[in-house]
């Protein structure tokens, strides 16, 4: 779940972080959670919402980071992305490319866009979907 505050975008908590998102929120808001400085408010973002935002920063981030040709799949393309959905992510990493830099580049978007990221390359795909999934990509 992504959140926006006055002050910026805020990570989701971990699931086993000592904050919790609370179930119900204040009047005029879309919610709030519980962190160990008090309750801080928040808007629920869409991760289509966020992708919106950050383009920009999206692109520069996998250029930064050993991937090329980010591409967006699944629900967010469709138009079927909720508050609770994650945002599919294709790349295609340069040679050399670990599982490391993968998974800091994922981290490095969750942070960016307060949302939870799927990233993936096309050999992470499994195969009876791969063609489908490649053919439908948009880039970002």
């Amino acid at each position: 779940m992504s959140v926006y505050t006055s002050k910026g975008y805020l990570p989701p908590l971990h699931p086993r972080s000592r904050g919790r998102v609370a179930r119900h929120a204040p009047s005029g808001c879309l919610g709030y959670r519980i962190a160990s400085s008090g309750c801080q408010s928040f808007a629920v973002v869409k991760p289509s919402q966020a992708l919106a935002l950050h383009r920009r920063e999206i692109r520069e981030l996998v250029e930064r980071n050993r991937a090329r040709n980010p591409r967006i799949f699944g629900s967010v393309l469709h138009g079927r992305d909720t508050e609770t959905s994650d945002l599919d992510v294709l790349v295609d990493p340069v040679p050399g490319t670990t599982l490391l830099d993968l998974g800091g580049l994922q981290v490095l978007l969750e942070e960016l866009l307060g949302v939870q990221v799927d990233l993936l390359t096309p050999g992470d795909l499994p195969k009876r979907a791969r063609d489908r999934v490649l053919s439908e990509a948009v880039p970002v």
